[in-house]
């Protein structure tokens, strides 16, 4: 699946979405939730990911403050890719 990054009004939130619906509902967690999702729950490992929400064919990831985009983007799209078929 192919995904589009799009920057958003917060500094600290990238929206992904995809060109198909990849999720069944609604996702929404924090770092540290207990969460049954596996991609919700590799996101949120991800060092720098504070929260995730996400909708049918799209999820905006969170960050921390200190952490740089660069560094995360490549591995959001890996657990995407992983992930989403």
């Amino acid at each position: 699946m192919e995904f589009s990054i799009q920057q958003t009004p917060n500094p600290n939130a990238v929206k992904f979405s995809g060109n198909s619906k990849f999720l069944e509902g609604r996702l929404s967690a924090r770092a540290g939730d207990d969460h049954e999702s596996p991609l919700a729950k590799e996101l949120l490992s991800i060092d720098g990911v504070e929260s995730i929400f996400g909708f049918e064919d799209f999820i905006t990831v969170n960050k921390t403050a200190d952490s740089d985009w660069n560094d995360l983007i490549p591995a959001i799209e890996k657990a995407l890719d992983t992930h989403v078929q």
